[in-house]
């Protein structure tokens, strides 16, 4: 048995899939999830945190060409999050004093991304996952900590697997490397971790270099790594690239460090669905998959109700509450929190928006951003809403868009109701007082205050301020002329009968 004093514990079952990484020496592997903690960072437990300070280096200069995407592929997004910012927000609860990316092909989009979040550091041109943090070696220069190596398109290692590399770092026994190894079902032809029973390792050894006996072994690099940052550029500066590949691997800084008398550690995960690769859109469709499906029991552990849990899709960051109700076909982008007791009907889009207790939405509903639900409030079937806010119990039942608008609590808004908001150059409020009745197929031209327990007249094009209690009617006179849809039908009839002759 390898050293598990750090194994992070999960139950999964394992999916034969082989991926292709952009740095050859390193293949990982997915993982079919059915714990419901897999991708949930407030699962963490309590985290030893370190005195020691530590930066992390994120590689991510691979073109991504299974992907063929013209967007770099570590900003492909998962639960409407670039994978590249989930692995950011997992390491930034451990509060790295640096974290520089190396970047590559794309590397303005990655640059853009990112901002002041990181510093960038390229890699051209790319001799491998060695020759890629040896340039982060000019960023880090002066510092002193720990560094840890991770990888932008391995997007859901968890703050307490960095954490636990790091504390193996500095157990003890002082081991100059800490790799981050696991067991999957098929091994099939990722690199080795050749390990002795206290966990230290005796060598590192990439599938195509391997002999039988140690391509027997189950124990696979994932490729992530931690060291002091002076032994890392150390051992670098020493790793030569007399392999099959012809690249400067990084795996290699192991077995310089036990030429050199020192010796190197590995952390095991029993969660190979931590360091699933991403690097075509079928593996990206099956992160989300498994992050769905974690997410769909997450929320009904917490007391939510999914009808048809398959058909639900949450963003990264939806917030439910208690006894929320969801029907079939519910897409939730970013930004979206529901209260206690509110219904989601089907077919409905959320984004932006937030849901107040026992509000009713849908179906055939769209939120989209700015869009506020306070208690017991209704939207209806073929309704959008967007930067507006509907009071306590104001309705909006059927066939209406309000944009940019307030709606006074008890109010109610008839179908076919739209409201303004846009003369081609700005856009424009209207305010709905409490109480207030909105007849159906009105136009409210935007700006405009309509007043409490004021009445539209169904049919009118207001664009004038509605006082408080008044009835506005905008309608053009009708007009009847007796039996004239009569003699116009007899001259129609006698046209077409005397076309066919």
């Amino acid at each position: 048995m390898v050293h598990r004093c750090a194994q992070i514990m999960m139950r999964i079952e394992q999916c034969a899939v082989e991926i292709e990484a952009d740095n050859c020496e390193r293949k990982i592997t997915h993982a079919q999830v059915v714990a419901r903690s897999f991708f949930k960072p407030q699962a963490i437990g309590a985290i030893a945190w370190l005195m020691t300070e530590f930066a992390t280096i994120i590689l991510a200069a691979g073109k991504g060409t299974r992907m063929k995407s013209n967007l770099h592929k570590v900003l492909h997004p998962i639960a409407g999050r670039p994978m590249l910012d989930h692995l950011m927000a997992s390491a930034g609860q451990l509060k790295p004093s640096r974290t520089v990316v190396v970047v590559g092909a794309g590397r303005e989009q990655l640059e853009a991304a990112l901002g002041d979040r990181a510093q960038t550091c390229l890699q051209e041109p790319q001799l491998g996952t060695g020759h890629a943090v040896q340039q982060a070696q000019d960023a880090l220069a002066g510092f002193s900590g720990d560094v840890l190596i991770l990888y932008g398109d391995v997007p859901f290692v968890r703050a307490a697997t960095m954490q636990a590399m790091l504390d193996r770092l500095h157990a003890d026994d002082a081991p100059a490397v800490v790799v981050l190894g696991f067991e999957p079902g098929d091994p099939m032809h990722y690199g080795r971790v050749i390990a002795d029973e206290s966990g230290r390792i005796l060598k590192m050894v990439e599938y195509k270099d391997a002999s039988e006996e140690e391509r027997a072994c189950r124990l696979c690099n994932s490729g992530l790594m931690a060291a002091r940052a002076e032994d890392m550029f150390g051992l670098l500066a020493r790793v030569g690239n007399d392999n099959a590949q012809g690249e400067y691997y990084l795996v290699d800084v192991v077995n310089v460090a036990n030429a050199d008398g020192r010796h190197s550690a590995v952390v095991v995960t029993d969660d190979p669905g931590e360091v699933a690769g991403i690097n075509s859109r079928a593996e990206l469709a099956a992160a989300e998959r498994h992050w769905q499906d974690v997410r769909r029991e997450e929320a009904m552990a917490e007391g939510a109700s999914l009808k048809a849990p398959e058909t639900v899709f949450f963003s990264w960051d939806t917030q439910l509450g208690r006894d929320v109700t969801i029907d079939p076909n519910v897409v939730f982008g970013p930004g979206v929190s529901v209260a206690d007791g509110a219904k989601i009907r089907a077919f409905s889009h959320l984004e932006g928006a937030k849901v107040g207790e026992s509000c009713e939405v849908g179906p055939y509903a769209r939120l989209r951003p700015g869009a506020v639900l306070e208690q017991g409030a209704k939207i209806g079937n073929f309704v959008e809403v967007k930067n507006a806010t509907l009071g306590p119990g104001a309705k909006a039942n059927h066939l209406t868009y309000l944009g940019d608008a307030t709606v006074g609590a008890g109010a109610n808004i008839g179908a076919g109701t739209i409201t303004c908001n846009y003369d081609g150059y700005f856009k424009h409020r209207t305010n709905i007082g409490p109480r207030a009745f909105i007849g159906s197929n009105s136009a409210l031209i935007a700006p405009l205050n309509i007043g409490a327990d004021a009445i539209v007249a169904a049919g009118s094009a207001v664009s004038r301020d509605v006082a408080d209690g008044e009835l506005r009617m905008v309608r053009a006179d009708q007009m009847v002329k007796p039996g004239w849809a009569d003699r116009f039908h007899d001259a129609m009839k006698k046209k077409k009968a005397g076309t066919k002759k």
